[in-house]
């Protein structure tokens, strides 16, 4: 059964209400993302990044689930956790991906952990994030 915050997560993204998702992240929130070496920490430059997310998926969709527990990789210690299963296209690219989310004990989302294949779309992901965070002044433009 999953887990009420990733089913709440699931529907907020499939509606795109950016607004309603800052509720579910823990204030440190850390995400690790296929296309840069170090997470994103905090929750506004994890909300800064579903944004530009939620307008360069196109098609998005989850596709199914599953329910565990898992290592962090913060602290290294077990949390409830949940794989969400995606599909989406990016720039033409099809993508397959997996969110593996982690809660506190408040049932918050703590840590997040986004993986896609195949590598051409890792690559394409990769530019159209990247221009979007610049876009939205989250990262400095290139000189």
């Amino acid at each position: 059964m999953t887990h009420p915050t990733a089913a709440r997560f699931r529907a907020l993204v499939e509606r795109r209400d950016l607004a309603a998702l800052e509720e579910l992240f823990t204030p440190d929130v850390r995400l690790y993302s296929p296309v840069k070496f170090t997470p994103f920490e905090g929750r506004p430059a994890v909300l800064g990044l579903f944004g530009v997310l939620l307008r360069t998926f196109e098609d998005f969709r989850y596709v199914g689930a599953y329910t565990g527990e898992a290592q962090t990789s913060a602290d290294g210690g077990e949390a409830e956790s949940d794989v969400l299963l995606f599909r989406t296209t990016v720039h033409g690219k099809e993508v397959h991906g997996i969110d593996l989310l982690h809660f506190d004990e408040a049932g918050r989302i703590k840590e997040f952990t986004v993986m896609v294949r195949p590598q051409s779309a890792v690559q394409a992901l990769g530019q159209a994030v990247y221009e979007g965070l610049v876009a939205d002044g989250l990262v400095p433009a290139p000189r």
